[in-house]
């Protein structure tokens, strides 16, 4: 039986290609008449630079953030060790007016008792072991005795903490102003680098931020795909985005600036919640979420190797957050942000 396969072609596969090589590089040269020229690669190398530093003085930030929550916290605690001392000193004093006034009563009735020298000892403790003299005092004087030695020592230990946490104190105030020089080191760099691009250059900058901020906004506004928030994260998220356009700030805590872990702080006190000050400290303050796909509206987002960064997550592969110097509260792709996606958080 005759075949009707047609012949085979050895020539019809490399014309075809050299055919579409060709239609390729006719179309390269014809794009390339028409394209922008490329950046200036000098330029791109600023633009990195100044990205890289603003991140540095947002990983400064959130250590100044934590040593200034310590530091908070420590003077709270020496403020009430040193208000306990206080009312401490007091009854001490009443205890010692007390068993004085005993005392004189004695002398006056005649003869000076164990008791009377005793509170006139100096070192209450070395004269009962040289003189062996409770046996000699009353019940009473006895259980004063002892009332105050107890207070005595427990004023002894509470100044003694005070002291300690009054040099832990000293040593977090000089953290908050070596972070506070890198952060202002850093920034004042950036800010350097960002006079040394053209004005062309800046512009364009300007107009990229503005592009990713309308850009989020109008995807996170066409609805999301993720569980709507409920409680307490539905009205920190909802006082959230009321600050979108707000400025970064770093340190800042609102109501009118913010950095990144500084929104949510604020965020979730509108809400009546006291959270953690620092992105670290956030990334374990509720519920962990390791898939993106699980998130809820609300839920916070902790990107970073060093957890440095913080958001709300608003849907659509969304964040609202605050996210570096130069730029406002805004919404942002959660992957175009650069920055790698840790976990999530449930408040």
């Amino acid at each position: 039986m005759a075949s009707h396969r047609r012949p085979k072609q050895p020539g019809r596969t490399r014309t075809s290609v050299l055919t579409a090589t060709a239609a390729a590089a006719v179309a390269l040269s014809t794009n390339s008449a028409y394209a922008d020229p490329a950046p200036d690669p000098d330029a791109r190398g600023v633009q990195a630079e100044i990205d890289r530093l603003h991140e540095e003085a947002a990983k400064a930030t959130e250590k100044y953030n934590g040593a200034e929550e310590k530091a908070d916290k420590l003077q709270d605690q020496v403020d009430s060790i040193q208000d306990s001392v206080a009312r401490g000193q007091d009854e001490l004093n009443d205890l010692r007016d007390g068993l004085g006034s005993a005392a004189t009563a004695q002398y006056r009735n005649g003869g000076l008792d164990p008791s009377v020298q005793l509170l006139l000892s100096s070192d209450p403790d070395d004269y009962l072991e040289r003189a062996s003299a409770l046996d000699q005092l009353s019940g009473t004087q006895v259980a004063a005795i002892e009332r105050i030695q107890d207070k005595q020592r427990n004023l002894e230990q509470q100044r003694d903490s005070a002291a300690e946490k009054l040099d832990d104190l000293a040593d977090t105030r000089e953290e908050l102003a070596d972070q506070k020089d890198k952060v202002q080191s850093k920034l004042a760099k950036a800010r350097e680098l960002l006079n040394s691009l053209t004005e062309k250059e800046r512009e364009e900058r300007r107009e990229r931020e503005e592009r990713a901020s309308r850009a989020s906004t109008e995807r996170a506004e066409r609805g999301t795909e993720a569980a709507p928030p409920t409680g307490r994260a539905a009205s920190a998220y909802e006082a959230a985005a009321t600050r979108v356009g707000m400025p970064y700030a770093w340190g800042a805590e609102g109501p009118n600036s913010f950095d990144c872990s500084g929104l949510v702080v604020w965020a979730y006190k509108q809400a009546g919640i006291s959270v953690p000050r620092t992105s670290q400290a956030q990334a374990s303050a509720g519920t962990r979420i390791n898939s993106m796909s699980d998130l809820r509206v609300g839920d916070l987002v902790i990107l970073r190797n060093d957890l440095g960064h913080v958001g709300f997550y608003a849907g659509n592969g969304q964040m609202l957050h605050a996210p570096y110097p130069g730029v406002s509260v805004r919404y942002e792709s959660i992957s175009g942000s650069g920055m790698p996606f840790m976990w999530g958080v449930r408040i």
